[in-house]
């Protein structure tokens, strides 16, 4: 893996350039599973990004994996919240839905049947090497379950229901892409060309700590999420657990909570971590609370305002979801009647 990554850094920058040069000849494929609220954690990780490559004219879709959400979980519960609450966050964020088509798994059926050929391209020992699927299956601490051990197929689909060949991606998700590259290469050879061999696209997005230090996550409940209003924020602010040593240092091993705290407010304040601390002195952890969630909450007014004014609309997210969802269905209908005519099923298309 370790390679693999080092060889997509180098293609970076020539990646690049073909993507500016000619941002017509890439579709992108990219979402998220709604198990919870958008964090400052998708705004710098991905959410940025997306904007950015619609800016440049790159066809974007996205998806929200209603259904991936019970791959390790017993409850789809408050699901339809999240997939709201995400779309409010998109558009906030500068998500045009009539460049980017933003869609539900759940509503696309002929994405869901792509899986059945896509799983007799990969054998089982492919699967249980995958990265994710072995993550998730420790840190869930029960039987490994037919849909996450299927989960990179599931992404294939995902990414080649729409023919994408451009996938952003963080270091840990390029075993998926390469999975999706394997699956299609393996189509093509047995039944004749159908599909692109995506490109895994890793920006030098900064890993986002949490409040706490460890790595911002909904599951460890130390995220600040987009929706919050000011006093939440300044409340899960308030509650992250720092030291009794007035001196701020920068010290993520030994001082997880003091750090978390910094490097929050320096990605609000386009600083480092190092010169918020130095800025700060020997102020104490009270003074760095404060500068955190001003930070923040002076980053995040401009998204809160947006998002508020587009929450007034009722049925704007009905009409974002419906659109994009009539869009995917077509795009996956074709896709899914060139599968069938390739395999000697196109019969089953009238």
């Amino acid at each position: 893996m370790t390679d693999s990554y080092a060889a997509t850094q180098e293609r970076m920058p020539e990646l690049e350039r073909r993507i500016i040069d000619d941002p017509g000849s890439f579709r992108v494929l990219t979402g998220e599973r709604p198990t919870g609220s958008l964090h400052l954690g998708h705004h710098f990780g991905t959410i940025r990004e997306r904007v950015r490559l619609q800016a440049l004219g790159v066809e974007t879709f996205i998806i929200l994996a209603d259904y991936q959400v019970i791959t390790d979980r017993d409850t789809a519960a408050n699901v339809a919240d999240h997939v709201r609450g995400a779309v409010l966050d998109y558009l906030a964020a500068g998500l045009d839905p009539e460049r980017t088509t933003i869609f539900t798994h759940s509503a696309v059926p002929a994405l869901n049947q792509l899986l059945l050929p896509f799983l007799s391209l990969v054998s089982e020992a492919e699967l249980h090497r995958n990265p994710t699927v072995k993550a998730e299956h420790a840190a869930s601490g029960r039987a490994l379950s037919g849909l996450l051990l299927t989960y990179p197929v599931h992404q294939a689909a995902d990414i080649l229901f729409c023919k994408g060949n451009l996938v952003p991606v963080g270091k840990d998700n390029l075993p998926h892409v390469e999975i999706t590259r394997t699956i299609a290469r393996r189509f093509n050879e047995r039944y004749g060309e159908v599909f692109p061999e995506p490109e895994a696209m890793v920006t030098e997005t900064p890993e986002i700590p949490g409040l706490d230090g460890r790595k911002m996550s909904k599951s460890y409940g130390n995220a600040i999420a987009l929706s919050m209003s000011e006093d939440e924020t300044a409340d899960a602010v308030r509650r992250t657990v720092t030291d009794s040593d007035r001196v701020i240092t920068y010290d993520p091993e030994g001082r997880p909570g003091v750090s978390g705290l910094l490097s929050t407010a320096a990605l609000c304040t386009g600083s480092t971590p190092e010169a918020v601390a130095e800025r700060l002195g020997d102020a104490g952890s009270g003074a760095l609370k404060a500068f955190t969630t001003d930070a923040v909450n002076a980053f995040l007014s401009g998204h809160r305002a947006r998002r508020a004014e587009l929450a007034a609309d009722p049925g704007l997210v009905d009409r974002v979801l419906r659109e994009g969802n009539v869009r995917a269905n077509a795009i996956a209908e074709a896709t899914l009647a060139e599968v069938r005519d390739h395999m000697g099923m196109g019969y089953a298309n009238g």
